[in-house]
């Protein structure tokens, strides 16, 4: 399920006020009926992720003549997500990083499983090499989701300012 996300708003969702360039800020993605909608604060209006959000990130307002940070290529994430199979410690990381590979339409959903104890697996399909994936539904808590979040812009990004 692919959804809308609306771009920056460059305003604070709590108190309006213009986010200028190089202040850091949150973003949270919130579920309004069958909508989600984007929502930027301030640092000094953040009070954690509001109810019903689905995620939430910290970022920072670009400068106006920054570059734009790139990708890395399709090859290397699915490189990197390959590698991290079997490695128990980082199962959510692979979990990200499959949801990344599926949301570039690197790699396809073919369907998702139950087991009888509750826990769930993704199952990718990667039409390049008709390779099958199986990943586990370990979503990353509280602090290891910006832990996850560093690391992959810090491997993956390049030419960001």
């Amino acid at each position: 399920m692919d959804y809308e996300v609306q771009r920056f708003t460059r305003h604070c969702a709590t108190t309006g006020r213009e986010l200028v360039p190089g202040e850091e800020y949150y973003t949270a993605l919130v579920v309004e009926g069958a909508e989600v909608r984007r929502l930027d604060f301030s640092l000094e209006a953040w009070q954690g992720p509001p109810e019903r959000s689905l995620g939430s990130w910290k970022s920072r307002v670009p400068m106006p003549d920054a570059k734009r940070p790139r990708l890395a290529p399709h090859e290397v994430l699915l490189e990197m997500f390959a590698g991290l199979e079997g490695v128990e410690e980082k199962a959510d990381m692979r979990l990200v990083m499959a949801l990344l590979l599926v949301r570039r339409r690197v790699l396809k959903l073919e369907k998702q499983e139950t087991d009888h104890a509750g826990h769930e697996t993704l199952v990718l399909f990667n039409p390049r090499d008709e390779a099958t994936y199986r990943v586990a539904g370990v979503m990353p808590e509280g602090a290891r989701a910006q832990e996850i979040q560093d690391e992959l812009s810090r491997l993956l990004y390049a030419g960001a300012e």
